[in-house]
């Protein structure tokens, strides 16, 4: 009892002194090796502890170290792993965390689909418990991973809904950041007018919270429109606001940005002193950002390869244990069985032999009982694939029939309608009634339906829940287009698809072309390829 508060005690303070879900700044490189290495004496502990959300919240922070330090394929299995524990504990908002952390690992490996998935999980999970920041930090990243993908008009519609969820929630620094991304969308569209009311809105209610870094980059941002804009003057203004506070900050990718966009902007005022020496004090910071993340990658990746190597010894030490364990109990077990087995030997060899031939004649038996068995199966198998191949032609054959008779009828009238189209352009005006009247009804009778009820039967007969996969792809589909994605499957030419359906060849090309848009077909794509392989 006493050593498993001292447990309990101990992961407590191990967990004070990690670093939680929602700081976003990786840790420097000193200090990436030492809070693996807690981080996973803490998810130790609490698994000897029986304390299984701790454990997941530990997995969780393991994945968002590691994915800061770059190592995506083992993000990817802490994250992965605290996910499950998440689900199986009922924990939603970490859940739906986690699926958002997914997701930007998914985007920044580049698999913007995987990280679509994965904000839509997490979507409905914040939705499900009315966490109103949660869904509109969700809508914000799907927002990002349209703007990077330039489908601009989807980013702006998830980038509007985030910043209504932030002002309902009265959330200052995502409602500062949703400005922030907006500005940024209208300035990759080169709209910089716009992009600067949003970034100005974007600073004015970052300035009410304590969020610097976000304030750094808004800064950044309003220095990078007024140089493209032609104010390298007034540009010099923020960027160097932003500088200074990066100086604060000791950020070097803020520091090497915002040195950089100095320089730019002391080039466009003719100060080419100025500009070089900013421009290289721009290099010496990247310089000293890849040295930091090199450092840290070495001294991650060596944390990890002394884990693995600790982890693999204690394994082999534990089943050398375990051996040790049943090689004894097996060394008393087969003593004991020895003993058992000399005193019954004698008696257990006349009862083998007589047993012997009682299993053998029971095996010949069986053996006989179960070829018999196959024969029939056999049979019966046969005689079923006989009779449904039977069925299957004849079915086929009475859909070719009915092809057929509707193809020779809508000949039929279409050469009467033809005829009778000449009458009219007759002069014989007291005919024209008439035939038109006749006419009317050869069109009603092309869309007859008797036979197309007949039809749709014994096709569904022959392509057995071919409409009901058909339906999984679109919800829109009208009996119109169930009919010529039915002719499209038997192969049928546009010449007789066009009779059958009483429609002109240029009809059909426009049916087939809004058909395409239902089924969300992409360009270049066959539609008939589509439905004859379903």
């Amino acid at each position: 009892m006493i050593l498993t508060v001292f447990r309990a005690c101990l992961l407590l303070i191990f967990w004070t002194l990690l670093p939680h879900t929602g700081e976003s700044l990786p840790p420097p490189a000193s200090d990436s090796a030492s809070l693996v290495y807690r981080t996973k004496q803490q998810y130790a502990l609490a698994l000897e502890s029986n304390q299984p959300l701790l454990a997941a919240q530990a997995l969780q922070t393991l994945g968002r170290l590691f994915f800061h330090a770059g190592q995506y394929p083992q993000a990817l299995e802490y994250y992965s792993e605290a996910a499950k524990k998440f689900e199986q504990l009922g924990e939603q908002t970490l859940l739906a965390e986690t699926h958002n952390a997914l997701g930007e690992l998914y985007y920044y490996s580049k698999q913007p689909n995987q990280a679509r998935q994965e904000y839509e999980q997490a979507l409905a999970l914040f939705r499900k418990t009315s966490h109103a920041s949660g869904v509109a930090q969700t809508y914000g990243n799907i927002g990002h991973l349209y703007e990077k993908r330039q489908r601009y008009d989807s980013a702006f519609y998830f980038q509007r809904k985030a910043l209504q969820q932030y002002v309902a929630a009265n959330n200052q620094e995502g409602t500062a950041k949703i400005y922030e991304n907006m500005g940024s969308i209208f300035e990759d569209l080169a709209r910089y007018d716009s992009a600067q009311v949003y970034f100005q809105r974007a600073l004015k209610v970052n300035l009410q919270t304590k969020d610097s870094l976000l304030r750094i980059e808004i800064l950044n941002n309003l220095g990078d429109v007024l140089r493209k804009t032609g104010h390298p003057k007034a540009s010099l203004m923020y960027s160097r606001q932003a500088y200074e506070l990066a100086l604060t900050t000791h950020e070097r990718h803020f520091l090497s940005g915002t040195s950089n966009d100095i320089g730019k902007a002391y080039q466009l005022m003719g100060q080419h002193d100025s500009a070089y020496h900013y421009v290289a004090l721009s290099r010496a910071f990247e310089a000293e950002i890849y040295s930091q993340e090199s450092s840290q990658q070495l001294v991650l990746t060596q944390a990890l390869f002394d884990t693995e190597k600790k982890n693999r010894e204690i394994e082999k030490l534990t089943d050398e244990r375990q051996f040790n364990q049943l090689v004894t109990a097996a060394a008393v077990l087969v003593l004991l069985l020895l003993v058992g087995i000399v005193t019954l030997a004698y008696n257990r060899q006349k009862l083998k032999v007589r047993n012997e031939q009682t299993l053998s004649r029971q095996n010949q038996l069986v053996y006989e009982t179960q070829h018999e068995l196959m024969l029939s199966e056999l049979r019966n198998k046969q005689l079923e694939e006989e009779q449904l191949k039977h069925e299957l032609a004849t079915r086929s054959k009475e859909l070719s029939t009915h092809i057929l008779h509707i193809i020779q009828k809508n000949e039929s009238l279409e050469q009467l309608k033809t005829s009778l189209e000449k009458l009219i352009k007759d002069d014989k005006r007291d005919h024209k009634k008439q035939i038109k009247k006749i006419v009317q009804q050869i069109n009603d009778s092309f869309s007859h339906d008797q036979y197309w009820l007949e039809f749709s039967s014994t096709f569904e007969q022959v392509h057995h829940s071919f409409f009901e996969k058909l339906r999984t792809y679109s919800d829109q589909l009208s009996t119109s287009d169930l009919r010529l994605i039915a002719l499209l499957k038997m192969n049928l030419t546009s010449a007789d698809i066009s009779t059958l359906l009483g429609i002109s060849p240029d009809s059909l090309r426009v049916t087939r072309y809004r058909l395409r848009k239902k089924l969300n077909l992409e360009a270049g794509e066959s539609l008939t390829a589509f439905v004859q392989s379903l």
